[in-house]
């Protein structure tokens, strides 16, 4: 049974990432067709290229790695306010270091924000996606391999 849990564990995280990866370049790929290819102002661009890369990871999260859950109009919504929490905690990290800290190099931005601020908007997005999004509570229903069926779990000593 741990067994099981775990590899579900793993193929999830699998999944999350396969759909965040092909999100995030269809996001960089959109954006910088847009703004060097068609000229267009930056904040279009970005606006709706991160409107495209949240549809991407939601599609993917949908019909790949929690397939089996519900997906519809409002697990859309939440997705996408999940998605901008995220880019909310990644502008957070920014902010706080290079107004807050005084960190103003183009090496610090980065690492604050491309590299700290990612992987903390990482874990808030997983978290949303799982819970507020696919999981059990969220209306949806996380898929079987991560149903623990009532009466199976062992006590914590074995």
């Amino acid at each position: 049974m741990r067994r099981a849990h775990a590899g579900a564990r793993r193929a999830e995280l699998v999944g999350f990432a396969l759909a965040g990866i092909c999100a995030y370049a269809a996001d960089l790929g959109l954006f910088v067709w847009l703004r060097s290819g068609l000229g267009w102002d930056p904040i279009a661009a970005k606006s709706l290229s991160f409107v495209v890369g949240c549809t991407v990871a939601y599609l993917g999260n949908a019909f790949g790695t929690y397939r089996g859950s519900r997906a519809g109009r409002r697990e859309y919504v939440v997705f996408f306010a999940v998605n901008l929490a995220g880019a909310l905690v990644q502008l957070l990290c920014l902010g706080v270091t290079h107004y807050g800290l005084g960190l103003t190099s183009p090496r610090a931005d980065t690492l604050s924000g491309a590299v700290f601020g990612m992987a903390l908007a990482t874990c808030v997005r997983f978290w949303g996606t799982r819970t507020l999004v696919f999981g059990r509570g969220a209306g949806g229903c996380p898929p079987d391999e991560h149903r623990v069926q009532r009466g199976t779990r062992t006590s914590w000593t074995g």
